[in-house]
């Protein structure tokens, strides 16, 4: 990497003792080509812990930051909470104490680089809520000093970079650029991939300038097969939504496409597997009870924000988001179909949803499908609303505290009067399911090699009238 002219240095005091901090970006590159510098993460959730066990596995000191108690508690136990992570790496990663953490916001003046990796969730009306970034920048800014390197990596608007983090960082008098560096990089992680983690995904880096992306790109291939530079932090985060918002465009697409197939009597699943035969000019997507998770569900209504500053409606992308919420209500009222076809009253059946997270062998809830669908049939005044999943003990919903059903088997499916399929885990058993529930609601098209599935199972989009 070629070295870039020097900027600027500035000397700091702290209590103990005189230290010289410099933003020579040559001198820099030399420091984290050595590996000579500490890592602090901001955020130790299912973006935060991933990275900050990267560079601790790496060697590199590094210590995560939370205000969650609970998380702080568990890793100086040496206790993972974050499924994609080897519990043991955590572990070692604690005893050779290359990774420690704290909820104190001071140690971020020990470190050379600063991730900040905090939730970015939208308000009851829908609007962006970057609370959290500010609140982990205005913190970060505290101890903020020359030489420093920030980077954003919390899904966001194009401008959340350059017009909210900067001037917070600035108010000390420090200039991004010239005496610390700050770059937006976004998240590519997806829960349950065993095949693309942190380590081999490759990531996209925008700085404020030409070294600040310099030193992200250099701090991030510590630790990241590959690398892309882009011009702008803008770049970078609407490259991020640009992702999410494809996934959420094209999965509306066959969710309408779904609901119009029922009632001309076509099979969607059938109509995507033939289109998948084009090798070229298609992607399939596939319909289900709505999407979860963070970013895909979020991210339009972010985009479309943004651009009512500047006179533009984003009718298409909001649109598809519509488009996909209304599904747990599609669902809905095929559970109630299948309800009212039976000798049972609303108020009286008795329905199981199978898989409460929001998708596939996952643990993660945020924003499930499934949690959707069960409020919807509490409000109808369904009482007896029941799931299974073994990964979800136990969850919130509507106010209500729910539990699992402890195990699955043919006397549980039994005394239900309609299953719902809302997560298709790979460890449920479709043919016992199948062979043991009066009916079965399959929104994945789980049962699809089942045999008999024909005379139980009502699946999304089958196109039966």
């Amino acid at each position: 990497m070629a070295k870039t002219k020097s900027t600027s240095t500035k000397t700091i005091k702290n209590q103990s003792q005189s230290m010289q901090y410099v933003s020579d970006v040559p001198e820099l590159l030399t420091r984290i080509q050595a590996r000579n510098i500490t890592i602090g993460v901001v955020g130790l959730g299912y973006v935060g812990l991933p990275l900050a066990v990267e560079f601790a596995m790496k060697g590199i000191q590094t210590i995560g930051i939370d205000i969650d108690d609970r998380k702080i508690t568990a890793l100086r136990n040496g206790e993972n909470y974050i499924q994609d992570i080897r519990s043991e790496n955590v572990a070692q990663c604690v005893a050779e104490k290359t990774l420690t953490a704290t909820n104190d916001f001071s140690v971020c003046e020990q470190c050379d680089v600063i991730f900040i990796c905090v939730p970015t969730p939208f308000t009851p009306n829908k609007e962006p809520d970057i609370s959290h970034i500010v609140h982990a920048t205005e913190e970060v800014a505290k101890s903020l000093r020359a030489g420093h390197i920030v980077i954003l990596k919390s899904t966001t608007f194009p401008g959340t970079t350059t017009k909210y983090v900067q001037p917070l960082l600035e108010k000390n008098g420090l200039k991004a650029g010239k005496d610390y560096f700050l770059s937006f990089s976004p998240e590519r992680i997806d829960p349950g991939n065993k095949v693309w983690h942190t380590g081999n995904t490759p990531i996209v880096v925008g700085g404020v300038s030409k070294d600040c992306t310099t030193l992200s790109v250099a701090i991030n291939e510590i630790i990241i097969e590959k690398v892309i530079p882009v011009t702008t932090p803008e770049v970078a985060e609407m490259e991020k939504l640009l992702e999410n918002i494809f996934r959420s465009v094209n999965i509306a697409l066959v969710n309408e496409l779904a609901q119009l197939c029922d009632r001309i009597g076509v099979n969607i699943w059938e109509v995507v597997e033939a289109a998948s035969t084009k090798p070229f000019g298609f992607m399939p997507f596939f319909p289900g009870p709505g999407i979860g998770g963070h970013c895909i569900l979020i991210d339009p209504y972010y985009l479309s924000w943004m651009a009512r500053e500047f006179d533009f409606v984003t009718n298409f992308i909001t649109l598809a988001a519509e488009v996909n919420e209304s599904m747990p209500f599609y669902v809905r009222s095929m559970i109630e179909r299948e309800v009212a076809r039976q000798p049972v009253t609303l108020e009286k059946a008795k329905i199981l949803l199978l898989g409460m997270a929001f998708k596939r062998d996952v643990d993660d809830l945020r924003h499930s499908p499934a949690l959707k669908v069960a409020e919807l049939l509490f409000e109808d005044g369904i009482k007896n609303v029941s799931y299974y999943d073994p990964y979800i003990p136990e969850t919130d919903i509507h106010g209500r505290i729910v539990k699992s059903e402890k195990r699955l088997t043919p006397q549980v499916l039994e005394k239900y009067d309609v299953v719902v399929i809302t997560t298709d885990h790979s460890s449920f058993d479709y043919d016992m399911i199948v062979k043991h529930s009066n009916v079965v609601i399959d929104t994945r098209n789980a049962c699809k090699n089942v045999k008999g599935a024909k005379k139980k199972v009502r699946l999304l989009g089958e196109g039966k009238r």
